[in-house]
C-alpha cells in the first residue's frame, strides 16, 4: 500500500512537472522546437535564423548585465576569441587590457530603415582596497552597434594605461551606460601592480 502510494505520489508530481514545463516553456523552448523539425528536415539557414531571431527578442527582456570580464593579454579578434591573462599581477608599466561582454542591451531604429542599433558608454574608477577612487574617466569608451538584428555577440576591448602607479592592490571598475534604456551595471577587476 506504501509502495502503492509512493508510486502515486511520484507520477503526478512527474505529471505536474511536465505539465509546469510545457506550459512554462515560452519562446524561446517554441523557437527551439520549431528549429529541430527544420532543421530535420534540412532547412539549417531557416532553422538558424529562427533561433538566432528568438534569442534576439528573448535578449529584450533581460536586465542589463555583465556577462563576462577577463584580463586579456592581447586584444581579441571577435566575440569569444581571445586569450585570457595568465593573473591579475602586471609589471609597472604594463597596460591593463579586458575583454567585456554586456547582456541585455537594449536597441532602437537606427537613421537607416530596417535597421536597429544600440548605444553604450564605459566610465571607469581605479580603486584602492579601501574602496577610495584614486583616479577615474567619464564616457572613457563609447560604442555603438547598427545592423538588422539585435546582435547579442557584443564585446568591448578596454585598455588602461596605469603606467606611474606604485606598486600594490587595487581594482579597476568599469561602469557601463546603456544611453537607450538609460540603465548601468558595473564589474570589478581586482589587480596587482608587483614591485621592482
Amino acid at each position: 500500500m506504501v509502495k502503492h502510494l509512493l508510486l502515486l505520489a511520484a507520477l503526478a508530481t512527474a505529471t505536474t512537472l511536465s505539465t509546469f514545463t510545457a506550459a512554462q516553456a515560452g519562446p524561446l523552448a517554441e523557437a527551439a522546437t520549431q528549429a529541430e523539425k527544420l532543421a530535420a528536415s534540412g532547412d539549417t539557414a531557416k532553422a538558424h535564423d529562427l533561433l538566432r531571431q528568438a534569442m534576439s527578442d528573448f535578449s529584450q527582456t533581460l536586465p542589463f548585465a555583465i556577462g563576462k570580464a577577463v584580463f586579456v593579454s592581447k586584444p581579441p579578434t571577435g566575440y569569444a576569441m581571445y586569450q585570457p591573462r595568465d593573473g591579475s599581477v602586471f609589471k609597472s608599466g604594463e597596460s591593463l587590457i579586458s575583454y567585456i561582454e554586456p547582456i541585455g542591451l537594449s536597441w532602437k531604429d537606427a537613421a537607416t530603415k530596417g535597421q536597429l542599433e544600440s548605444h553604450f558608454t564605459v566610465d571607469f574608477d581605479i580603486l584602492n582596497p579601501k574602496g577610495d577612487v584614486l583616479a577615474g574617466q567619464k564616457a572613457f569608451g563609447d560604442f555603438t552597434f547598427t545592423g538588422f538584428l539585435r546582435n547579442q555577440e557584443i564585446y568591448s576591448t578596454l585598455t588602461i594605461d596605469v603606467s606611474g602607479a606604485p606598486a600594490g592592490d587595487y581594482v579597476l571598475r568599469f561602469h557601463f551606460n546603456d544611453v537607450n534604456s538609460g540603465k548601468s551595471a558595473s564589474v570589478d577587476q581586482p589587480f596587482k601592480i608587483a614591485g621592482p
